[in-house]
């Protein structure tokens, strides 16, 4: 159940990757300069602030399953729309539209994988959507190495195929149960009972019923009162998290490493085929946090990622001033920077972030880190060729450097570990600690 629904991961994965490959062309067809070009890899992640911010609202109101379900129809219905799109502003309003399948999906899917899946194997579960998006992007790479010698049609060609992946979404969705946590949320015992018999014994579902119903029993609390309760550390947590996984630049090297490599003296070609070196790292190296993340933790996993990923930025930033920005020294730090991320970041934090809110604010709080990386995503994917054009690569690459070693400090000073808890034991703890 968890691993379908986490196949939605792909969907996000190949709808952010597949700009990667088009963008050149996309310049080229309409004729764009820095800003516009900025708006183009942007138009997206504008859009998945608005599908994030409908989010929890849509999870309390309809649950985690059938949302999903219309995810999968916005995205078919935009990756055709953005193919098709016969203007830039059509093809901005397209990929807006995609922005809000991308954002409601982000996260209705973590949310959902965390509900459903056993206290044991949850950090692996989490896992699974990072390695989903890692897989859509690898395929997106793929297809636009495939399609870049098609002619006109090539860049509408890539947009066209993520109807794709969409269609098979809705039909894996179709086939799972609703979470089992909604349910109770619902007062729908029975069926929560039914579903949670489907990975535990007999002897833990009413040990875990009972858990849940108490963990639910307070009401919900409204926005308003979001910040005058227990919920105040793990919003901060989750908002200062949110931002520093974009400002220490994951998207900006994954949606523009063709353009970096291309002025490190690469042609255009080769700094396409590139992505596929890029792609196979993020996907084999989730498979470390696959394996670790239940053993080792979230959190030494955050701290050791962050400062690998800052080592490598740091490096392009030496490698820019020193001009010796140029040929594989730039391709082997860009491959360091994406190990780090893929193996400790990006899994951790789809992870973590559902895991350290309370059951029955769980659709709302979620909301707040997923709206705030969204925002930061979109500022920095649009910004990022004003200043890597303006500013120069070794202000830019140091900048992303500073944040990754901020974003190691915070997760080792307030960062809570939730490996090996339930849901309703991490609530306990987040609470006693304020």
């Amino acid at each position: 159940m968890g691993a379908t629904a986490a196949l939605g991961g792909m969907l996000f994965g190949f709808d952010v990757g597949i700009i990667t490959g088009a963008g050149t062309f996309l310049e080229q067809r309409f004729n764009l300069g820095p800003l516009a070009l900025g708006g183009a890899f942007s138009s997206l992640l504008f859009g998945c602030v608005v599908g994030s911010a409908i989010a929890g609202w849509l999870a309390d109101r309809f649950g985690r399953r059938s949302p999903l379900l219309g995810v999968a129809v916005l995205f078919a219905a935009s990756s055709i729309a953005a193919g098709l799109a016969p203007s830039f502003s059509f093809f901005i309003i397209a990929r807006v539209l995609g922005g809000l399948a991308v954002g409601a999906e982000s996260a209705l899917t973590p949310m959902y994988v965390a509900e459903v899946s056993p206290r044991r194997l949850r950090g692996r579960m989490g896992t699974l959507y990072q390695l989903a998006i890692v897989v859509g992007i690898l395929v997106s790479y793929c297809v636009n190495y495939g399609f870049r010698d098609f002619g006109a049609w090539n860049w509408r060609c890539m947009f066209l195929t993520g109807a794709i992946p969409a269609v098979l979404f809705w039909f894996m969705v179709w086939g799972i149960p609703e979470s089992p946590r909604y349910l109770m949320l619902k007062g729908r015992r029975e069926e929560a009972a039914a579903v949670l018999y489907r990975w535990l014994p007999a002897h833990g579902v009413e040990t875990e019923i009972s858990e849940i119903e108490a963990s639910t029993r307070k009401p919900s609390v409204g926005w308003r009162e979001l910040l005058k309760t227990d919920i105040r550390r793990p919003l901060r947590i989750g908002f200062a998290l949110a931002i520093l996984v974009h400002f220490s630049g994951i998207n900006t090297v994954v949606d523009y490493a063709p353009r970096i490599l291309v002025s490190a003296g690469w042609t255009i070609d080769a700094a396409l085929f590139s992505t596929f070196g890029i792609g196979l790292t993020m996907f084999l190296f989730t498979f470390v946090s696959f394996w670790v993340i239940d053993r080792h933790g979230r959190k030494p996993l955050y701290v050791v990622g962050s400062l690998g990923m800052a080592t490598a930025l740091l490096g392009l930033a030496v490698a820019a001033a020193t001009n010796s920005f140029a040929g594989g020294k730039v391709f082997a730090l860009v491959i360091i920077y994406i190990a780090f991320f893929s193996s400790c970041i990006g899994p951790v934090f789809w992870t973590l972030i559902p895991e350290i809110f309370p059951n029955r604010v769980r659709g709302e709080a979620m909301a707040v880190p997923v709206i705030t990386q969204w925002i930061a995503n979109a500022c920095v994917v649009l910004l990022f060729p004003i200043a890597f054009y303006y500013a120069g690569k070794t202000v830019t690459f140091g900048f992303l450097a500073t944040v990754a070693l901020m974003q190691a400090w915070f997760t080792w000073k307030f960062v809570p570990e939730t490996k090996g808890q339930s849901l309703e034991e991490i609530e306990r703890r987040m609470r006693q600690r304020g």
